[in-house]
């Protein structure tokens, strides 16, 4: 189902502003403060009231300080004190703190923000600032967790927590720049859970903001339990089994969607933050690709895609083959077909829908119970039922390779919501095999094939960089080229700077000129 009275972004309609446009860093105050009070954890205000020689303004992000440091011994000693004041080296006497200090760069004042510094101004007209170090360094909240549904080998295994303002914290963290804003909406009638938009300021593009500030607004919900309720609530398409934006648990993760010029949603109470637009390519994409060399994190996501497509079609190619088309067999391969099925009383089609329901259930059952059960139930469940089937000659050994091995191809996909569009694929396709053997499987093919052409994800086509075709973004889609072919944003987005960063040789070449 497709909205209607929302603004959508056309990929080969909508430019962007400038696509070499650098982000400014600004230069007065004003601009600092304008910027940062785009963000909804941005707090300034004056801590003391009435006629006094100075007027104190202080500036902070709450997600970066420990604010019961800045009440008890910065508010506090402000107000004791405010008769005393008359300049800042006087306030700079009365801050408990060692690491404080003052700057006449507006430049600095904004760096330093980010890093979890107090900004405190006397006098709005005046250029002198007072800077004092309040980062939280503990929070007295569990700070990470490590992912447990997207586990990788190498690189960070730093996950997100429930509680959205230690989340806000490990993104401004890693990318520390005055430009990356959370925009706060309240989301649910009942719950008035606290939804925050990220985004780049001078890098995302305005419509995929706008976007999804409008369809957040516009949420007609009572409660939200977790940002998987917000996905399917703004989704373009609500009749589809595929996910339209990226849920992860990883930091690493959102991180890189954000600079890459996309929109990271995050929802109080949930560990997973949404990421859109979201392309059918970025599912099949581990953070790990960037972490080891090229040629392997290529040959890994070719792999994965490889797997996505033996999981769906290896089943009902079995079943077209042996119901439809005996003709395709090689010799070689009829007579261990012919014995393995000689004592199966089922159709190809029974055999292989009772084989995929049965791990199926394995799998579901393995995913409810505790975690060390769980296992054993999936090996050990897998090993006798199998034999038993077998055995029992309500199925063929080859079939139960096939099965065993779709099964696990399917795990191979990085993202689970994905995994599980991927197996429910099968059955339709299945079915189409047993009903019209080679040409249902063609059929169910190019149905899906229309029906990806038809999703978006906040405007922008879901089978981009396929379709529309931009062969200049491929460098990040089947295969992770090297990083230095990786220097621009995906223009199909397109963001308001295109390029990343520029390669250590194009650096040296400008300054030799």
């Amino acid at each position: 189902m497709k909205r209607h009275n929302e603004p959508v972004v056309d990929s080969d309609s909508v430019t962007g502003t400038d696509k070499n446009q650098q982000h400014k860093t600004p230069k007065t105050i004003s601009e600092v403060f304008e910027l940062a009070l785009k963000s909804g954890d941005f707090h300034q205000f004056s801590p003391v009231e009435g006629n006094f020689p100075v007027r104190i303004q202080i500036s902070y992000y709450e997600t970066l300080v420990n604010c019961t440091k800045i009440n008890r011994y910065i508010i506090s000693e402000i107000q004791q004190h405010i008769g005393l004041i008359h300049d800042l080296d006087d306030l700079k006497n009365i801050i408990p703190f060692v690491d404080v200090k003052v700057t006449h760069d507006p430049e600095d004042v904004g760096n330093k923000l980010i890093k979890g510094y107090v900004v405190l101004q006397l006098n709005e007209a005046e250029h002198a600032f007072l800077l004092v170090n309040v980062n939280q360094a503990d929070l007295g909240h569990r700070m990470t967790n490590e992912t447990e549904n997207e586990f990788s080998v190498v690189g960070p295994k730093v996950g997100f927590v429930e509680n959205i303002e230690l989340n806000i914290h490990l993104l401004r963290q890693q990318i520390a720049v005055p430009e990356l804003v959370f925009e706060e909406v309240t989301v649910g009638s009942m719950s008035n859970t606290t939804v925050m938009i990220a985004y780049i300021d001078g890098v995302t593009n305005d419509q995929h903001v706008e976007t999804a500030r409008q369809r957040l607004t516009a949420a007609d919900a009572d409660i939200v339990f977790d940002s998987s309720i917000l996905d399917q609530i703004i989704s373009d398409h609500t009749n589809t089994p595929f996910p339209l934006f990226l849920s992860t648990e990883r930091v690493d993760r959102v991180v890189y969607a954000i600079i890459n010029g996309q929109v990271a949603i995050l929802s109080d109470g949930s560990p997973y933050v949404i990421t859109g637009p979201s392309g059918f390519l970025d599912f099949f994409v581990s953070p790990e690709d960037y972490y080891v060399p090229w040629i392997v994190g290529s040959f890994f996501r070719i792999i994965r895609i490889m797997s996505v497509i033996f999981s769906v079609f290896a089943t009902p190619l079995y079943v077209a083959v042996l119901t439809y088309h005996f003709a395709l067999l090689p010799e070689t391969l009829l007579e261990p077909l012919i014995i393995s099925r000689s004592h199966v009383p089922f159709p190809p089609f029974v055999e292989a829908i009772f084989l995929e329901i049965t791990i199926e259930l394995l799998r579901e059952a393995g995913a409810r119970l505790p975690a060390k059960i769980g296992q054993t139930l999936g090996i050990v469940g897998g090993i006798v039922i199998g034999q038993a089937t077998v055995h029992a000659a309500l199925t063929s050994n080859i079939l139960l390779i096939i099965v065993a091995l779709t099964a696990l191809a399917s795990f191979t996909t990085p993202i689970f919501r994905m995994a599980n569009t991927i197996r429910l694929l099968r059955f339709p396709f299945i079915l189409l095999a047993a009903l019209w053997g080679g040409l249902g499987i063609v059929t169910g093919f190019l149905l899906l094939a229309g029906h990806l052409l038809r999703l978006k994800s906040l405007g922008v086509p879901y089978l981009a960089p396929i379709f529309p075709f931009r062969t200049g973004n491929f460098s990040d889609s089947f295969i992770r080229a090297p990083l230095s072919y990786m220097t621009n944003r995906r223009n199909y987005l397109k963001p308001k700077s295109l390029v990343r960063y520029r390669p250590k040789g194009d650096k040296e070449d400008i300054s030799n000129e």
